[in-house]
């Protein structure tokens, strides 16, 4: 399975390394130079902890019990060449994930490749292949073969669709780059992908800030459109060190 013109694009733009991930030292740079910001989205009714203690009804509002349901607790990143399960609060810009069937999706991210293996990333396709949802492919690793067809993901408690998302391969065995939202849940299937939003640059912590979480409708589309802008419009220049030095637009 190569990967597309598009994907090299975004991992380029994110200064990302797609088979080694970022170091820890460049993971620290990224974590500084947004003033120590976690990967963290503030609670949809955001009271100091001593409030919540002495009101403890507030835990049990709809939002609040939603808002948990969404938490991701750990996430697997890619740093120094080896997978290592993190605090996903721990998470920046350019990591590198491996998400799995039961996962909670641990930020915004773009679908890199199928499967739980590192694919060619030398051989690059145009992104110009339609989708076929029965396609499959088979990637030898160690002597196994694995067999990719689709990545199947539940946004709803994200964006209000009513219907899993499926992520096929394409007939060029490639895979579309498809958005995976920050709170969102793997219901089959296992993918490597790119973080392109963290913490407060999420899109449920826009829709919270919005006021518009939990949605009362399907947003999807609105949603994936302004992933998609986002991921379009935004670039960042790295120095050697990997500090975002400038946000251009």
């Amino acid at each position: 399975m190569p990967i597309t013109e598009h994907q090299q694009e975004l991992l380029s733009r994110h200064g990302a390394n797609y088979t080694n991930g970022l170091t820890t030292s460049e993971a620290s740079s990224r974590r500084n130079s947004t003033n120590g910001g976690l990967n963290k989205v503030q609670k949809p009714i955001n009271c100091p902890s001593w409030v919540c203690c002495l009101l403890p009804c507030i835990n049990h509002i709809p939002s609040m019990k939603q808002f948990r349901y969404v938490q991701p607790d750990d996430a697997e990143v890619l740093r120094d060449g080896r997978w290592i399960r993190y605090d996903a609060a721990s998470l920046v810009l350019g990591d590198i994930v491996r998400l799995a069937e039961g996962d909670v999706v641990p930020a915004d991210c773009v679908v890199i490749s199928l499967g739980m293996e590192h694919v060619d990333a030398s051989s690059i396709v145009g992104d110009d292949e339609e989708d076929v949802g029965n396609a499959t492919s088979a990637v030898a690793n160690n002597g196994i073969i694995e067999s990719l067809t689709e990545l199947t993901v539940d946004s709803h408690y994200i964006t209000g669709e009513t219907k899993p998302n499926h992520i096929p391969c394409r007939a060029n065995q490639t895979v579309q780059p498809a958005l995976l939202y920050y709170g969102s849940r793997v219901l089959e299937g296992a993918c490597i992908a790119l973080v392109t939003g963290c913490g407060e640059r999420t899109i449920l912590a826009k829709l919270i800030k919005e006021g518009r979480w939990p949605p009362k409708g399907d947003l999807s589309g609105e949603v994936e459109e302004i992933g998609r802008m986002n991921n379009e419009s935004t670039n960042y220049d790295y120095d050697s060190s990997g500090i975002a030095l400038v946000q251009r637009y």
